[in-house]
Order: structure tokens, then sequence, then C-alpha cells
């Protein structure tokens, strides 16, 4: 029902949602810059993970040139820094490799990509050949990765940029990306063509309820055919138009996928360069791209005189006052100096209204930082069931808010274990029914812009007192449990 109304919204006034409100607690980190010559005009990731098993998020700050920053969460926004002496580092994505229950943290670079294992206390040793990774030596700008059926590990996918060896560059000359395997001994790795310059990739279920991997280009439009890219996971092929799968050119920066429209079925956001695109998946297994009157294109800057269009870099949706309806965080920068492009551009925070429509508020909220920001992550930093927020500057200080809101709706964060290879759960589709109707999440690793999280799943709740909680787990079987009290973090095992 939300979809046909979105479709159908023209010119009307829209409901505006619950203004939320963000404190700058920046001066609670140290300052810490996303650094470096052109290759790290790309990148500036932000992982966040428990990797001290306090249950508080902590986060792993890509650096560039510079070193990294490990900040250990000690509750009540009071962070304890460590320096990480890995440079040349774009972006960072946690997930636990080999199955122990511990999470590893895999480092994008330019040059090689670096496994940091988990062991415990938010230390890391370097196992990137204990694990048999082949690290690579390319420049590397997005990662995902999926667990095949039963699989004891999971299958990643490195997305690598330009070919800094070519000298046709940097126009014509996007390198391989990267597909590593389980193998007997670590992993078997091959090259996937073509490549068009990926910086972002997810693997997750796609309209039509298969694994798909999503590819987001930067690179090759108008001068080689380049475009984005889908890859079924099952099958091992891209997918054309035969599939229903229209190709799309956009400088892509970033991949956000969420059910917004409460088909069950996620609809995914791309960000770009002069262009923001929602993608509606329909039941008929494709996807409609959403009418500009709903207000999410996001495409200028929406404050101040310069009428550039913009540039996006990670995107994410959270509920952010907990009302029950996605609300939709957009990083914002010029790429440097890039003349065409808008210099002073606000980040975004679009509230989803009622009406399926979004509304500017990062003016309102206090998170409209006009610097040239990279990569970000909504997530609640002190446990109260608050969407917080990090942002990653390109040479500018990094940024932290922490969420005020007062009158928050109900919450529910949702957590996974189960046991094998894939103790958390990757691939798990979640869904939260109350009074006001159901909500979808998928568990993932990938998407955003280098960098993503491995946590709750956040969901608000609005007024509703009560929940039932419905997973479908990767091997198969569906788990349902009623929650009779909400405000709580909830871990759920098949057998639960």
């Amino acid at each position: 029902m939300k979809a046909a109304l979105a479709a159908c919204l023209m010119a009307a006034t829209p409901v505006v949602a619950q203004m939320p409100a963000y404190q700058d607690m920046s001066a609670h980190i140290p300052t810490h810059h996303y650094a470096g010559g052109w290759e790290h005009f790309v990148g500036g990731g932000v992982a966040a993970l428990d990797c001290n098993e306090n249950g508080l998020p902590d986060l792993f700050l890509a650096g560039g040139e510079g070193p990294s920053l490990l900040l250990r969460n000690q509750g009540d926004m009071q962070f304890v820094p460590q320096e990480v002496p890995l440079t040349s580092v774009t972006g960072a994505y946690p997930l636990d490799m080999d199955g122990d229950g511990v999470l590893d943290l895999f480092v994008l670079r330019v040059g090689p990509n670096v496994v940091l294992r988990g062991l415990g206390d938010c230390a890391f040793e370097d196992a990137t050949e204990a694990l048999g990774v082949d690290p690579g030596q390319g420049w590397s700008t997005a990662f995902t990765a999926w667990w095949d059926d039963r699989a004891a590990r999971p299958s990643l996918f490195v997305g690598n940029y330009v070919d800094l060896d070519d000298p046709e560059g940097p126009f014509f000359a996007c390198d391989d990306n990267q597909l590593l395997r389980s193998a007997a001994q670590g992993y078997a790795s091959s090259a996937m063509t073509p490549g068009f310059c990926p910086l972002s990739a997810l693997a997750a279920r796609d309209a039509r309820g298969r694994m798909t991997l999503r590819l987001s280009n930067d690179r090759h439009y108008y001068v080689r055919g380049g475009y984005e890219q889908m890859w079924d996971i099952a099958d091992a092929r891209y997918l054309g138009p035969e599939d229903g799968w229209q190709e799309q050119m956009l400088w892509g920066m970033g991949i956000a996928s969420r059910d917004i429209t409460g088909n069950g079925l996620a609809d995914v956001y791309l960000t770009s360069m002069a262009d923001q695109m929602l993608q509606l998946a329909q039941s008929d297994g494709t996807y409609r791209t959403a009418p500009f009157e709903m207000g999410h294109t996001a495409h200028r800057p929406f404050m101040g005189d310069d009428g550039r269009p913009s540039t996006g870099w990670h995107a994410q949706w959270g509920d952010v006052t907990n009302n029950g309806r996605a609300d939709l965080f957009v990083a914002k920068g010029n790429v440097d100096q890039m003349p065409d492009l808008a210099m002073s551009d606000p980040n975004n925070l679009l509230l989803q209204g009622a009406d399926g429509q979004f509304t500017e508020a990062a003016h309102l909220a206090g998170v409209a930082d006009p610097a040239r920001s990279r990569g970000a992550a909504l997530v609640d930093l002190t446990g109260d069931g608050r969407l917080d927020l990090v942002v990653v500057n390109r040479r500018a200080p990094a940024r932290l808010y922490r969420n005020v809101t007062e009158d928050m709706g109900n919450w529910l964060a949702v957590d996974l274990r189960m046991e094998g290879g894939n103790r958390f759960a990757i691939g798990a589709r979640v869904r939260v029914e109350t009074a006001q109707g159901a909500q979808w999440q998928e568990v993932s690793v990938g998407g955003g812009h280098a960098g993503g999280q491995a946590g709750s799943l956040h969901f608000g709740l609005g007024e509703a007192a009560q929940a039932v909680i419905v997973v479908d787990w990767p091997d198969g079987q569906t788990s349902r449990r009623k929650i009779e009290g909400v405000n709580q973090r909830v871990v759920l095992t098949p057998d639960s």
C-alpha cells in the first residue's frame, strides 16, 4: 500500500515525521582525518563491531595515508583510542572469517589487503597468510561476503578501482575484481571481469529473492560501456535485460538496502556523483526507479548558495526516531576540487513520513556538516535504543554525534547466533511484526561506502509494546518468537 501511495505522490505536502536531535560529541574522540593523495579521493570508511564483548559497538576508522584509528567503546560516549599502524587503508568490514565466534576485520588497502583476526578484548593479529587469503596488490575500494549453503567459511568479493600499473590510466584502466572461494587450503582466488571500478558491493537477496552480488561502479561510463552490475551467485553469471535487469549508468559510490515499502523485498538506494537513485523492488522480480516527488534524490545541496550537483558517498537506512519507518542518512562531499560539483555539500538526513515521502532534517537535527564526508555509521553506541552517528571526513576531522531525541518510540535490537562456520547468521532475514505492520531486514556484510557493521539489527516500533520476531535462517529453518517486553536487545538462536 505504501508503494502505491508513493508512486502517486506529486506535489502534495509531505507528512513530516518527528524531528530528531543530535548532540555533537566529536570532542570525545581524537582528531582523525582521512588523508592522502588521489588514491584516497575515494574510501574513508567506518567499521562498527563489538570487539571487547561489552555489548556496545567499537569503531575502526580508516586513515588513508596516515594510521587508522580503533575506538574502544566504554559506554556513555567514552572511548579509549588505539592507533592502528596500518597505512594506505581505504576501509574495513567486520565479519567472522574463521567461525570462532569472534569478529575479524577485512581491511581494504591501496596495496595488499589485510585480514585482522579478532583475539578478543579488541586485540587483533594479521591472519591474512594463515587463513590462506590472497591479499592482492590492487587499489581495493569495495567488499562483501556471503556463506554458500552450509559452508564453513565465507566467500569473499573484493572490488578494485583503477589499475595503478596500467599506462592508459586512469580513465580506461579499471582493474579486475577478485573473488575468493573457500578451498581445501585456504582460499582459491580468481578474477572477476569486466571490472568497472566498484566503490560499493553487496551480496544479498534481490527482488527475485535470490542471492545476488550487486556492484555499484564509478568509472568506464560513456567511454567503454560500463554500467551497474548484478551477478547471480548460484548461477555464477551476470544478469542482463533478459533477466529483467535493466542496465543503469551512474557514477556509483554507495549502496543502502532495506525494505521501505512493506512488501518484504529490499529496496536499494544508490549514491552517485550528481545523482542519487532509489530502486523500489517489485513483486515480479524487477526494480522500478522511485519518482522524484518522493523527495529522496538529494541531488543538490539543500542549504547554502552552492547550486552545483552533489556527490554522495556512504548511505544508510535507519529509524532515527523509532517511529517504525526507516530514515536515510547520506554522506556528501566533493571528490576533492572538482569544479562542476558542489564544494559546500552538507550531509543529508532524510526522514520518511507516513505517506512515504522524505523530508530533509539534517540542519534541524544538527548533522549537516559541509566537510568532504566519506564513510559513516548509524549505530547505537550507548545501548539506549537511539541510533547515533559517526562520520569520517577527507582532510577534515571525523565527527561523532549522539542521538538525544526526546519522546522516542519503542525499539528492539535483534542479534542472531547459530552453530557452524556462519556463527552470525549472515544471509538470515528477520521480520518484526507489531500492530503497526511488519518490518524486514537482512543480515549482510557489505554495502555502504568502504565500511560496514556487524551487530544488532535495529527496529523502531513506535507505540507498539509487544512484537513477534520471525527469522528465516540461512539453513532453511524458520523460527518465531513472541516478545512481550520492548526496548531491549534480544539474542536469538534457531531453537530459541
